[in-house]
């Protein structure tokens, strides 16, 4: 098949690299031409472990291509809208580029040829709809006679993106029209029946347990209950996130052991292990925007959602307590030193949106502290999303210790637990240590020379 992915975000990049792989001439579409050119050069716009190598592999194969203009659209079987829907002031999701990507694709349909139209985006429910409307105005074409609109919502975890593609836990498609579902029917073919695996592996790292799991269970559905099925997932794991949090709270006040009550839980069946690890709360591109716009969403139609409502509560809490602890720790913090280790919300990515270190940053340097930062792969867009915040970025992050009276350790990057963590205590004015990712060994910290904190125990 010939695929259209409209955006070179995340969503956009990821999917058409994957069906590039799966065998289908795919062309990314967006208008920043340094994108296009770095697609058309084999790489990745963004940081993701082993994308690079995948996209130069379907780049010299010829199946992978990006352009800034929409003539592509005409001889696509299959159009993938992944464009940015970023929040507005009051929570509602911004839907202009999707519109405008519709728009555009209207003015370049083919007449005489059937072409799916797939809303990659996560939309607020009923965008289906506005999709079909503004294709059939701007195409003169009617829709499910010429095209039809299928909702199709991504559950790539950044960081695992191409384990999330290749291997999926399930596969969402949206409509009622017989002859879309049997395109995308198609279309997911070769991950539900893993054809030609073997070759991927050829240049694509995967985990054992990933080639041995399950295969995806593919579900069809309506198109408001596929855009619904985004939100409410992404909800429910947010607030399990908010609860474990508290969980953790809780156990620091009554003397429990929050990693043992988490492992406890999740070997309930009912309740599994993923999601009961303890942070300083949930951030990053997806959660804040997805459970404040299902919020909005609920408000405007007077549902009021009240465990969304208090999951994000909890989590603002989660924040300010970690904030909390070094205030305790250090009393006043005027002129005190503060090092940063992880600026992403979470490690293998260098997504650095609505960050729990944007957060904790903002309010130390608003209670007078000076503060050093590191992250591997993070820093660049950190910096540049946060212009605001006087923040002293460090190549090595050995340097964020030097005369430091804490550190905090914010994402639990994997060559952090590899750091000569003595000589980093020498560094140090004050050896406190406050990791908010449970990811270090406490007892191994205190040995050898540092108050070391977590969460929950």
């Amino acid at each position: 098949m010939k695929v259209v992915c409209i955006g070179s975000g995340y969503v956009g990049t990821v999917t058409g690299a994957a069906f590039a792989a799966l065998g289908h001439r795919t062309t990314v579409i967006d208008i920043d031409l340094a994108k296009v050119k770095l697609i058309n050069g084999g790489k990745s716009p963004f940081f993701e472990p082993g994308l690079d190598k995948l996209m130069l592999e379907m780049v010299n194969r010829q199946l992978l291509s990006a352009t800034t203009t929409f003539d592509e659209v005409y001889n696509a079987n299959i159009v993938f809208i992944a464009v940015g829907t970023p929040s507005r002031e009051d929570g509602t999701a911004d839907l202009e580029h999707v519109k405008a990507a519709a728009r555009n694709i209207g003015e370049h349909l083919n007449p005489d040829q059937f072409t799916v139209i797939v809303n990659k985006s996560t939309v607020p429910v009923g965008t289906s709809d506005l999709v079909g409307s503004i294709l059939e105005e701007t195409s003169g074409l009617r829709i499910n006679e010429h095209f039809a609109v299928v909702s199709n919502p991504e559950f790539l975890r950044e960081g695992f993106a191409l384990e999330d593609v290749f291997f999926p836990d399930r596969i969402v498609v949206g409509t009622n029209h017989s002859g879309a579902r049997t395109v995308m029917s198609v279309l997911y073919h070769h991950i539900i029946e893993r054809v030609n695996y073997g070759e991927l592996f050829q240049w694509i790292d995967f985990k054992v347990k990933q080639q041995q799991s399950p295969t995806a269970v593919y579900f069809e559905t309506d198109t408001k209950s596929a855009e619904m099925i985004k939100y409410v997932s992404n909800a429910f794991l947010a607030i399990k996130i908010s609860y474990v949090n508290e969980v953790a709270r809780l156990c620091e006040a009554l003397g429990a052991n929050v990693l043992d009550v988490a492992r406890g839980m999740g070997l309930d069946s009912r309740i599994g292990e993923k999601f009961l690890q303890v942070s300083s709360g949930w951030s990053g591109s997806c959660f804040p925007k997805d459970t404040t716009e299902l919020l909005e969403t609920g408000r405007k139609y007077r549902t009021d959602l009240t465990l969304v409502r208090a999951a994000i509560d909890s989590n603002n809490n989660m924040l300010e307590a970690c904030v909390d602890k070094i205030k305790r720790r250090l009393k006043t913090l005027n002129g005190k030193n503060i090092g940063i280790l992880g600026l992403t919300f979470k490690p293998n990515t260098d997504d650095a949106r609505h960050t729990q270190s944007s957060y904790i940053i903002e309010r130390l340097i608003k209670l007078g502290a000076n503060v050093k930062a590191h992250d591997p792969k993070g820093m660049d867009k950190f910096r540049t999303i946060n212009e605001h915040l006087q923040v002293r970025y460090c190549d090595n992050p050995e340097d964020v210790a030097e005369r430091a009276d804490a550190i905090v350790l914010m994402t639990h990057w994997d060559e952090y637990a590899k750091l000569n963590w003595q000589l980093i205590g020498q560094k140090m004015r004050n050896p406190y240590l406050l990791d908010t990712r449970n990811f270090l060994v406490g007892n191994q910290m205190n040995e050898i020379g540092f108050t070391y904190e977590g969460n929950g125990i």
